[in-house]
């Protein structure tokens, strides 16, 4: 079988790539809060999940995950695992997702601070199990100190919501599989500029990439992202089949399975992406990480989004307790 990308979602991610590298360079990170999100939603990104009948392409999660990947590579700013991942699960009725008219914010459960909730139009709140959604004009906002100066958070809180229906364990699957694979694309970017940065920077005569201590860095940085990548793109079709299941017979019988998946993907890519931060630390010194150069935001990005929608840490909890409570299930 192959199991690799088709030519159809490899040609979407390469659009997506083209228009962030023209419309969401380097220097917009420093000046705007949503660079090339207008060029995005012209180009439909907003709405490849959304179903047909609200003016989107209906797609699945393993079909977009190399134009998430591209978000990531970019650091594009903004909430767009949100906007463009969790709210057409939560909000297939609303034709302004689509159209990229409606931004959307979530605080997740067991998370205090709410990324990009000045953004949204609408925020959704993880509570008890379910879902609420809270208008604009109900929620107050406290920024908090981030690590992340793209990617702020607020403490929030609101007087009135909405009851949505359905649990939230299959949004925050979609959820933390789509930040995993942003988190692939932040490590290969980083990889990327290392490697170029390594090849020009000369000590004793010699460009540093000569260097063995170096190459292996490089080496097993590279090594964690190719074998973290297939887990991401396993745990999306895992995701993707389980909502198939549940469409089609009403009940979420796989969904331990899939958790497991999901938490091995969410794992993997976030320890890839903070080696892969650390590895271009090291190689570049201390300029890595200074206000003039650009890796900062790459850096940042790493970690702040290794800690969403679950630490590396409680992911490799979950997939402990599952394997050691005998769940060796195969999903799909």
């Amino acid at each position: 079988m192959n199991f690799g990308f088709t030519d159809e979602q490899l040609a979407l991610a390469a659009t997506v790539r083209d228009v962030l590298r023209a419309h969401c360079p380097p220097a917009a990170l420093r000046s705007e809060r949503r660079p090339a999100w207008e060029q995005l939603a012209a180009l439909g990104f907003f709405g490849l999940l959304a179903p047909p009948e609200s003016d989107g392409l209906g797609l699945g999660l393993a079909d977009v995950l190399p134009a998430l990947e591209e978000t990531g590579r970019a650091c594009l700013p903004g909430p767009v695992v949100e906007t463009a991942v969790v709210a057409p699960y939560l909000l297939p009725d609303n034709p302004k997702l689509a159209s990229g008219a409606l931004c959307v914010a979530v605080l997740p459960p067991e998370q205090a601070y709410a990324p990009d909730a000045d953004l949204a139009d609408l925020l959704l709140v993880a509570r008890d199990g379910g879902w609420r959604l809270v208008a604009r004009e109900s929620v107050r906002l406290v920024p908090r100190t981030g690590v992340d100066p793209c990617r702020p958070v607020f403490e929030v809180t609101f007087d009135e919501s909405e009851e949505l229906g359905g649990p939230a364990a299959p949004v925050l699957r979609r959820a933390a599989v789509a930040t995993a694979a942003q988190l692939i694309g932040v490590a290969r970017e980083l990889l990327a500029v290392t490697v170029a940065y390594a090849r020009v920077r000369t000590q004793f005569g010699a460009a540093i990439g000569s260097f063995q201590a170096v190459k292996h860095q490089l080496a097993d940085a590279a090594v964690a992202v190719e074998f973290a990548a297939p887990l991401v793109h396993r745990a999306a079709l895992s995701v993707d089949r389980v909502a198939e299941s549940v469409d089609r017979v009403g009940v979420d019988r796989a969904g331990g399975a899939a958790d497991r998946d999901v938490s091995a993907a969410k794992a993997a890519a976030g320890e890839a992406a903070v080696l892969a931060a650390r590895v271009a630390l090291q190689v570049h010194g201390a300029i890595g990480y200074t206000e003039e150069l650009d890796l900062r935001f790459w850096l940042a990005r790493a970690w702040s989004l290794s800690a969403a929608y679950g630490t590396t840490a409680a992911h490799r909890e979950r997939v402990r307790t599952a394997l050691l409570g005998g769940d060796l299930r195969r999903w799909p």
